[in-house]
Formats: structure tokens, sequence, C-alpha cells
């Protein structure tokens, strides 16, 4: 297939979330819902069903979802428990829903008290103290009570064999995605912020194996190109999410590339594999939680550092963009209580960045057109 086919096809794969869950209904399988953003989804997989990811929607307004939500829950919650009274995620076989953050610790509550008599609802703690010998038990733990909740909604044994393969098959993904986003970068004339997001987000909702072979295609072929000749300016971009191309399409009007992300919703998501060599699959998962670091949701014992803050003025740097944009999640604590931090590692690395404030809800883009097209003109005088 060429670029321009594979493009369309994960663009139409990364908007169709009810249309692919209909899909594979209809081909007689399980689909169990995965709300953001560690869960191991390795379980599922290896249980025969289909993982699902659900990070709510740019395209809808929040109303009955107002009966069960606090005021100060972030939308990506509050849309992804809309869709699914609304109708059009309620075909889902199961949801799993982790406890990462305050909105999200509740919320798993509201799920089971809303939905709990239509699916499956699996609660998931994970450890903040997960370095420790403790913390990989209790998560090990945590997910053996997920397989065994898996292992009753699909009716058949989750094997050790069965989670290995899982596993390779999802690292198989995670290298792919490492791969595509450096090679975003160099072929960033093609690969618009816009279609770099729908290329990720089709992830979410495809069936891992297709996924990866469809992208490792589309890898391939932008490898035969020449790296481009950008006559623009380069972003890394930070945040839970951004998927709206709507505000994407502000940075493409203003020759803005993406060369690098620190999403939640992207390369955060896929930069850590689960060890393949280790005797015990869950263990290896486990461990895989642990390994996680520069992250925002998870305990840094050496926060006071600000690890995290160099961590990401050094992608800027290693990445050859001239600044950052941080994209601003309303209502989302961990980010905002680490600005601070985020800001003074790029101040002191005197990288310029732009704070967009957003939500799923936008429907108004004025302010932050003004604000990007400012930014755009800082980031020429830095080439």
């Amino acid at each position: 297939m060429s670029i321009n086919a594979l493009l369309d096809e994960f663009k139409v794969k990364a908007a169709s979330p009810k249309k692919l869950l209909a899909e594979y209904k209809a081909q007689g399988k399980k689909v169990v819902g995965v709300l953001p953003y560690y869960a191991p989804e390795e379980l599922v997989y290896a249980a025969g069903m289909v993982p699902m990811g659900i990070w709510g929607s740019n395209n809808k307004t929040i109303s009955r979802a107002k009966e069960y939500c606090a005021t100060f829950y972030c939308t990506i919650a509050q849309l992804a428990l809309e869709m699914m009274l609304d109708g059009t995620m309620d075909g889902l076989d199961g949801v799993i829903t982790p406890t990462i953050c305050d909105t999200l610790r509740p919320m798993s509550q509201n799920f089971r008290v809303s939905m709990g008599e239509k699916m499956s609802v699996i609660f998931l703690a994970h450890p903040q103290n997960r370095f420790e010998d403790f913390g990989l038990q209790f998560c090990m733990d945590q997910y053996n009570h997920v397989k065994k909740e898996l292992e009753k909604l699909s009716g058949k044994e989750i094997t050790n064999e069965a989670i290995q393969d899982a596993i390779k098959v999802y690292n198989k993904s995670r290298a792919a995605r490492r791969e595509f986003v450096k090679l975003a970068s160099d072929h960033c004339d093609v690969i618009t912020p816009v279609k770099r997001s729908a290329v990720l987000k089709a992830f979410y909702f495809m069936e891992k194996p297709e996924y990866t072979e469809k992208l490792n295609e589309l890898n391939a072929e932008l490898k035969a190109l020449p790296v481009c000749e950008w006559e623009g300016t380069k972003v890394v971009t930070s945040g839970i999410i951004c998927d709206n191309p709507k505000l994407l399409e502000i940075f493409e009007e203003n020759k803005i590339a993406i060369a690098a992300d620190d999403v939640a919703h992207e390369s955060r998501s896929f930069r850590t594999d689960a060890p393949e060599d280790e005797a015990d699959p869950m263990m290896a998962l486990a461990k895989q939680f642990a390994n996680i670091d520069y992250e925002v949701l998870l305990y840094d014992p050496k926060s006071a550092e600000n690890r995290r803050g160099e961590f990401v003025a050094n992608m800027v740097k290693e990445s050859g963009a001239q600044g950052l944009v941080l994209f601003m999640q309303q209502f989302c604590d961990p980010e905002e209580m680490e600005y601070p931090y985020l800001k003074k590692a790029l101040n002191d690395a005197d990288i310029p960045h732009i704070k967009l404030g957003i939500d799923q809800q936008m429907r108004d883009f004025g302010q932050a057109s003004t604000a990007i097209q400012a930014f755009a003109d800082v980031l020429e005088m830095q080439k």
C-alpha cells in the first residue's frame, strides 16, 4: 500500500471505535475497554479478547455522565463514561479501571455503579512504591486479580505461554511506534501533526497484530524516502492527550511540526517494554510497570532533583526542536502541580515553551490559534 493509503486507513480506524467494536462483536469476539493508561492489556490479549483503549472523545458533550461524576473530574474520564451511557461503547463486555490518579480512583466506583449491571468492571490499583520487592508483589497480586476476572469473563484459562506470547506482541508494537515517531520527525512534510496523531491513536482501537503489521509497512515506506528539508519549525509536545484534529491543524497552518512527544496518550505509553526473559510472565508485567520512569503520575523518590524536567528539556535538545508545547488538561492535578518544575528546567535550558489549556470539549480555538501563531514567531528566532 502507498503511504497515503496507509495514512487514510489509520485515520479511519482512529475515528471509528464504535464501528470497530461492532465488527469485533459481529465476529464473536469479546471486547474489554481499558481506561488510561497503565493497565496490563497483555492479559486481555492473552485471554483471546480484544482490548480497546477508552480515552474520552472530542465530539461529544458531557450530559448523562454528570449524574455520576464530580465537577472536578477531567473531561477524559467524564467522556469515557458518557460514551458508555449514551450507547457508543456500551457493547463492551468489560472494562478495566486503573486508579493511577485522583480522578480515576473514585471514577472506578462511578463505572461500577453506572455500568456494573451491563458489563464486568475490573478494579486495578497500582503501587506507588513500585521498585521494592513488596511493591512488585503488590503489583503482581493486583495483576493476578485482573487475570482471574478476565478468565471469568472469557471462560478460558490464561496460561503463562499465552501471556509470554502477548508480551512479545506488545513489545513489537511498542518498537514499531517508537520507530514511527522518529520517522515522523524526519518526514514531517508527509506526517503532519494531524496524521501523526491519527496513526498513534489507531493503536487503541485496532487489533494489535494488524496494527503493528500496518505500522511496520508505513515505517518501511517512510524509510525509503529522503529526509525532508523542513522549512518550518519543530516542537516537542507534552501533556496527557492532544488528539483534537482542529487544534493540531493550527500547528500545520503555522508550519510547526512535531519532533517528539512526552504525551501520555502517545510516547509515554510505549517507552518501556516488558522483559521477555523473565521466567514468570506476571513478574515481567510487574517489572515493566516498575521500570517506567519520568512519569508525572508515578512516584519518583528523587523528584526533588527535577529529573523529569531535565529529561523533557533534553528531549527538546536531542530531537532538534526549537521549543515545547504543553497541553495542560483542565483539572489534571498531577500535570498542574508538576508544571513549575518543568518550567524551571526549560527556562534553565533556555528552551521557549507555551502552555495551552485544553479539554476534550473545546469548540472555540481562537485563543489557541493566536497563542500558537505568536509562539511560531518565537520559534523562528530559535532556528
